[in-house]
C-alpha cells in the first residue's frame, strides 16, 4: 500500500492555496441560515483531527477499536472559532493534518490492516463500519479523510 503522504500531501498543499485565498469576510458566512460558518466547519475539522490523532495514536496500544465520540456542536461553540481569523484557522487544522499523515506513514501496513473484532466504528464513523464484522486502522484513517473532504466541499460550495 502506498503511503497516505503520496496521496494527501498535494491535496492539502492545493486545498491550503484555496483556503488561504478565502477573505475573511466570506470565511465569517454560513451556507444557510442556522448552519455553522466556514470558520466553524475548518473549526470542526480541527476538532476532528484532535480526537482522531488520539484515535489513532491510542489504537496501537490496544487490541480493539473502540472510541468515546464527542459533542461536535459543543466543542465548536465553546471554542468560538467565528472569532478567530482565517488565517490562523487554516494554519493550525494545515500543520495538523501534515502531522497525522507523517505519522499515519509510520504505522506498519500489518497494523493499519489488522482486522480488529472488537470496535465501534459503526457509531464514530462518517460511513459507518458494519458493526457485525471486523474492523481496520485503515478503515477509521480514510474514513477521517472521507469526512474532511465532505466538510471541505461545505467550505468551498
Amino acid at each position: 500500500m502506498k503511503k497516505f503522504s503520496e496521496y494527501y500531501l498535494d491535496f492539502f498543499e492545493s486545498t491550503e492555496l484555496n483556503l488561504r485565498d478565502m477573505t475573511e469576510e466570506t470565511a465569517n458566512l454560513s451556507s444557510e441560515p442556522g448552519k455553522w460558518t466556514r470558520k466553524e466547519i475548518l473549526g470542526h475539522l480541527i476538532d476532528s483531527a484532535a480526537n482522531n490523532h488520539l484515535r489513532f495514536v491510542g489504537s496501537l496500544f490496544t487490541d480493539d477499536l473502540l472510541f468515546t465520540s464527542y459533542d461536535q456542536d459543543a466543542w465548536v461553540k465553546v471554542q468560538h472559532y467565528k472569532e478567530s481569523t482565517w488565517e490562523s484557522l487554516v494554519t493550525l487544522w494545515v500543520a495538523y493534518n501534515k502531522h497525522i499523515i507523517h505519522f499515519i506513514d509510520t504505522i506498519p501496513e500489518e497494523i493499519l490492516t489488522e482486522p480488529r473484532e472488537v470496535h465501534n466504528l459503526n457509531e464514530i464513523c462518517y460511513q459507518p463500519a458494519p458493526a457485525d464484522e471486523p474492523a481496520t486502522l485503515e478503515y477509521l484513517v480514510e474514513d477521517y479523510f472521507d469526512h474532511m473532504q465532505h466538510h471541505l466541499e461545505s467550505i468551498f460550495s
